[in-house]
């Protein structure tokens, strides 16, 4: 059964991390919420367009060619956006959705302690603290879904939209353009992501699919742990049991760099990680800093 048609998909504004599958939950009092939400993307992404991405580009070019204060972009951990662009494809790896099981848990880390999500080295020990996504709320969400198929009203994620619902505090969302104001509309969300679900095991996982790419990060000692975005559709593949699925590494543990590139720089430095990343599996293992090891 189609969940939207025509004049729905042509009046529906898309939200920033909207879907065409979610028209029917539009709602016209989310009109100015989506349009805030589209402004602040507009002009995030204008000023990466126009300013960001090339002084980054250019700044990696100084690193790349030795120029002075090249060291001093290394030790920051040279800009992430301007790598990406250079490497592109080589930071894509295939693995088996099943395996990365272990995420990136910030629960009690400083802000001021983490690192920048604008930098492709990592410094410090966010590896070494890790949660399982195996017990994550998006597995749990995708799993209550095709579990109870038959009857949306069983599940949980039901039950805590309904109870808002019957606070008066319906859930929203201007990234996603939806309103979940009465029961029908609940139901009608849940079924969209269970045919997100049943489209994946049909057509399998497409990479196009979804705002963002599926994020890793690679640990001092050459392991993927997941970094948040696209944790509903790892979640699916790892339900389905979709053999492997693409993963884009943004950023690297500075201990594993160093051992990889062993004192070069520049573009070898570069030739070095791209051919180390293709050893890189997911890690399986807790970390020695995870809560229960305490």
């Amino acid at each position: 059964m189609k969940l939207f048609n025509q004049r729905h998909l042509q009046a529906f504004p898309a939200a920033p991390a909207g879907d065409p599958a979610f028209a029917p939950l539009y709602d016209e009092r989310m009109r100015w919420p989506i349009r805030r939400a589209w402004l602040q993307v507009s002009i995030r992404d204008s000023f990466q367009a126009a300013v960001g991405l090339p002084v980054e580009k250019q700044l990696l070019r100084l690193w790349m060619y030795n120029f002075p204060c090249a060291g001093c972009l290394e030790n920051w951990g040279l800009p992430r956006r301007a790598v990406e662009h250079r490497l592109q494809d080589d930071l894509v790896l295939h693995v088996d959705p099943r395996q990365l099981i272990r995420i990136t848990d910030w629960r009690g880390h400083p802000r001021r302690l983490r690192p920048s999500s604008s930098a492709f080295i990592w410094d410090g020990e966010w590896d070494l603290k890790r949660g399982d996504l195996r017990f994550g709320s998006r597995y749990r969400f995708i799993s209550d879904l095709d579990d109870h198929r038959d009857d949306l009203r069983k599940t949980e994620r039901f039950q805590e939209l309904k109870a808002r619902l019957d606070a008066g505090q319906p859930w929203s969302s201007h990234q996603q353009g939806i309103l979940l104001d009465s029961e029908h509309r609940i139901l009608t969300y849940l079924r969209v992501y269970l045919s997100f679900h049943d489209d994946m095991a049909a057509r399998g996982f497409d990479a196009s699919r979804g705002k963002d790419q599926l994020g890793v990060a690679v640990s001092r000692e050459g392991k993927l742990i997941k970094i948040n975005r696209g944790l509903h559709r790892l979640a699916m593949a790892q339900r389905i049991g979709l053999p492997f699925v693409p993963v884009t590494v943004k950023a690297v543990h500075r201990e594993w760099w160093e051992r990889v590139t062993q004192g070069v720089t520049g573009q070898e430095a570069l030739k070095c990680v791209k051919a180390a990343l293709k050893q890189c599996s997911p890690e399986t293992e807790a970390g020695p800093l995870d809560p229960r090891h305490r």
